[in-house]
């Protein structure tokens, strides 16, 4: 059986009478090298068929072109629009994606970013994350840059790309209060930690400005999925003075909001206007269509990624980098009945 030689960048370089260091920085598209003489290296390499060695490259530049990216939740339909946006960035500056998922649990993400460490990925992205307030002292001690994407605590020793949570809310609930609506609820994620907080401070100020008295028992909890607003819509459709409108942490809990307002024979929006965050896909295709707060989140994923690859090659970069969210306005929200 012959043997195919694996073709060199000795090789390419002997073909184009130029150095070995010409070459290499000519298949990393640098900017050291002319157009001309770039064009046709690259040329002759994919003509022979050349491929670059991911380890002999890595023992030279010391970086492995891998970033591995830690999730939640890889089903949830915002992780899935986040992960996009960083594929997609990673892949037009030539590094690879390495996925794990943590489920939500903060010593499973401990132990996952811990191994992709001493796997010498370059980098590290860590979406909806716990680990900024529970793990300070391991992010500081850590060799490798990290960022985080909607983290839920504030860290000094991490980067962080994130929504902004109090503008998109504030957003959400003066639409509510400007339709005429009094009594807003806002169904929140008990394991939102910051993002919960900030969401209810948006909602809070929306209500302030519009001078609309604060009321604590229309502030419920949910678990940031159907299940959990279902029981928060339950609890205060019991109030003796219950809500005309809803405000929820996100789509999911809103899409639970509305089974619930319909078991409980309650229409959407002429008896119940409901707003998400999020904007998932599926929020267009509900019956009624979602009023809901975007978060860009192929966007946010892209921002991700440009942040960490800046710090990968030691460039200044933001510690912290807020994404401005935006209103979109569905069928899911009208005047309460007793303005129309």
């Amino acid at each position: 059986m012959e043997v195919v030689k694996r073709l060199s960048i000795k090789d390419i370089a002997k073909t184009a009478s130029v150095s070995n260091s010409t070459v290499s920085r000519a298949l990393r598209n640098s900017p050291l090298v002319n157009r001309e003489t770039g064009e046709l290296i690259r040329k002759l390499a994919e003509e022979a068929g050349y491929r670059p060695s991911a380890a002999a490259r890595s023992l030279v530049t010391r970086r492995t072109d891998t970033i591995g990216v830690v999730v939640t939740n890889i089903s949830d339909p915002f992780v899935a629009g986040v992960v996009s946006g960083i594929e997609d960035a990673a892949e037009e500056r030539g590094y690879s994606v390495f996925l794990a998922n943590s489920n939500a649990e903060p010593a499973r993400e401990k132990r996952v970013v811990r191994s992709f460490e001493e796997r010498r990925v370059d980098g590290i992205i860590v979406t909806s994350s716990r680990v900024g307030a529970l793990h300070v002292p391991m992010l500081t001690q850590m060799e490798v840059p990290l960022v985080l994407l909607n983290n839920q605590h504030p860290s000094e020793a991490a980067h962080s790309v994130m929504i902004d949570n109090e503008g998109g809310s504030y957003a959400a609930a003066m639409h509510l209060a400007r339709l005429g609506h009094k009594r807003i609820g806002y169904i929140g994620d008990r394991y939102g930690h910051q993002s919960d907080a900030e969401r209810h401070a948006g909602y809070e100020r929306a209500l302030a400005e519009m001078g609309i008295a604060f009321d604590a028992a229309l502030s419920v909890r949910g678990d940031g999925k159907p299940e959990g607003a279902r029981a928060a819509l339950g609890q205060l459709l019991e109030l003796r003075e219950p809500p005309t409108a809803v405000f929820c942490y996100n789509d999911m809990s809103a899409l639970g909001a509305v089974h619930e307002a319909r078991a409980r024979g309650l229409r959407v929006p002429e008896d119940l206007s409901l707003v998400g965050f999020d904007d998932l896909y599926i929020s267009q295709y509900l019956n009624p269509p979602l009023t809901t707060v975007r978060q860009p989140m192929a966007e946010m994923g892209r921002l991700a990624t440009h942040t960490l690859l800046r710090l990968i090659m030691k460039e200044a970069s933001s510690q912290i980098v807020k994404v401005p969210g935006e209103l979109i306005v569905r069928a899911s929200t009208c005047r309460p009945r007793e303005t129309r």
